[in-house]
Order: C-alpha cells, then sequence, then structure tokens
C-alpha cells in the first residue's frame, strides 16, 4: 500500500518564495525512504500530488510543509492506494 498527498494550492505567488524550503523539507523524507514521489500537477491549478510509503509518514510531512504553514496549500487530503502493477521481482 501506498499513501497519495494531494495539495490544493490555495496562494500560487508564495510558491517561488517558499519553494526553498519546500524542497528542503521534502530532502528529509526522500532521504529517509518514505518519501517515492512528489510534484506538482501538469496544470497547477490541479494541485500536487506526493507519495509515501506510510500514512504518518505523508501527514508529517503536510503538517510540517513550508508550502502548508506559509499557505500556498489551502487543503490536503490523504489516500491510500493499492498498486495493481508492481515491477517484477
Amino acid at each position: 500500500m501506498k499513501y497519495l498527498l494531494r495539495y490544493v494550492i490555495a496562494d500560487p505567488a508564495r510558491i517561488r518564495e517558499l519553494f526553498p524550503a519546500h524542497r528542503a523539507h521534502w530532502s528529509t523524507f526522500q532521504a529517509d525512504g518514505s518519501l517515492l514521489a512528489i510534484g506538482p500537477m501538469e496544470d497547477p491549478a490541479d494541485g500536487a500530488l506526493g507519495i509515501f510509503t506510510t500514512r504518518e509518514a505523508a501527514e508529517r510531512f503536510a503538517a510540517g510543509d513550508p508550502f502548508v504553514t506559509g499557505g500556498v496549500v489551502g487543503t490536503w487530503e490523504v489516500s491510500g492506494w493499492r498498486e495493481a502493477i508492481l515491477p517484477p521481482l
């Protein structure tokens, strides 16, 4: 099971300002292996998505993310996701 963190953007004007702190925040989760992928949707108005190994990591990420605490993100949610196709062993 993987966990998807979905962001709804509220204030895109602050993205550039807060991006360095956001990147530093995600690098700690990437380094510990709990963040598998992260990025904006094709149309930034559709928000952004992160894929995590645990619900706890996704929730902890959002709670401390400068994009959330700084008001770039208006709302966020975590959903469980069952992969149907896995890479071969």
